[in-house]
């Protein structure tokens, strides 16, 4: 892609998902992801129902009366988004691939988070780290990684959850609130994401192809698998291979909303057919 197509591009997806960051969002976004933590701002007089255990004793002694600490809410946060660039997620059937929504999701995320002051990172992942972008504030910031998002092209194209869990885990020592983002079409990561999810606050958005689900009866037909790149002959017309495929993609599908929500993430599905922004403020309400 020449770098005027890329930067028409950048701009388009800036004013789409800026505005909707700005227009949508930004209450919704506010309430679900406030600050967590709390910081001292003063103290004053103790009041009659104050909690004893926010006196602080050095002022008490010096004027002979009870002082309390008040804290306020820590309102920036620290946003990583996790996002899956392996081969899977250029798949794509209908008007979009996988791997556009994700960009136009990961940018409005990235728009919200900067509307309310917070820092964003990113990590590209497929079944290693391929890119760590230290988290910043700033509108340039956000063109970067709208860029990155357009123009990276992974080592591997093979996918593995586990390793950007663990690399997150032991990379961000600070508490944070994290988007994992992936069609999730990966062995089982259960370990890692209970790690991860007792030390941050993660959220899972999937984003799958309807192709990915259930096969449709077109004969027989040649398949490439875009993480290995083997190709093979399916078919399609036989209804015990169909069937097969789809039980295949319910049965990972129960096994990741199981994980998820043993361990508190929630989590939504939505595919390339889907308005994502739908899916966005069905994310944010579960937290709201």
């Amino acid at each position: 892609m020449e770098t005027a197509d890329i930067l028409k591009k950048v701009r388009r997806i800036e004013i789409k998902t800026r505005g909707l960051s700005q227009n949508i969002f930004a209450g919704q976004y506010h309430t679900a992801f406030k600050g967590k933590g709390m910081a001292f701002s003063e103290v004053r007089e103790y009041q009659i129902g104050d909690d004893v255990r926010n006196i602080d004793w050095n002022v008490t002694a010096r004027f002979g009366k009870p002082f309390i600490k008040i804290f306020e809410e820590e309102r920036e946060l620290t946003v990583m988004l996790l996002i899956d660039v392996s081969g899977s997620s250029d798949f794509g059937t209908v008007e979009q691939t996988k791997r556009t929504m994700i960009t136009e999701l990961a940018a409005t995320l990235a728009f919200s988070a900067i509307e309310n002051n917070d820092k964003i990172g990113v990590v590209f992942f497929s079944d290693r780290v391929e890119k760590f972008i230290a988290p910043q504030k700033g509108r340039k910031h956000i063109l970067y990684i709208i860029r990155e998002l357009l123009e990276f092209q992974p080592v591997s194209r093979k996918t593995d959850v586990r390793q950007v869990l663990q690399y997150f885990t032991n990379a961000i020592k600070k508490r944070c609130t994290a988007f994992l983002i992936s069609d999730f079409i990966a062995e089982p990561f259960d370990q890692a994401l209970t790690i991860a999810a007792s030390k941050h606050d993660l959220f899972a958005l999937q984003v799958y192809d309807e192709k990915d689900a259930e096969l449709p009866d077109v004969g027989l037909v040649k398949m490439c698998d875009s993480e290995t790149g083997h190709d093979r002959y399916i078919d399609t017309s036989n209804k015990e291979v169909r069937s097969s495929y789809t039980l295949h993609w319910q049965a990972g599908q129960q096994r990741i909303g199981r994980d998820f929500s043993k361990n508190g993430v929630d989590f939504v599905s939505m595919s390339t057919r889907d308005d994502y922004v739908k899916g966005l403020i069905r994310l944010f309400r579960m937290r709201g």
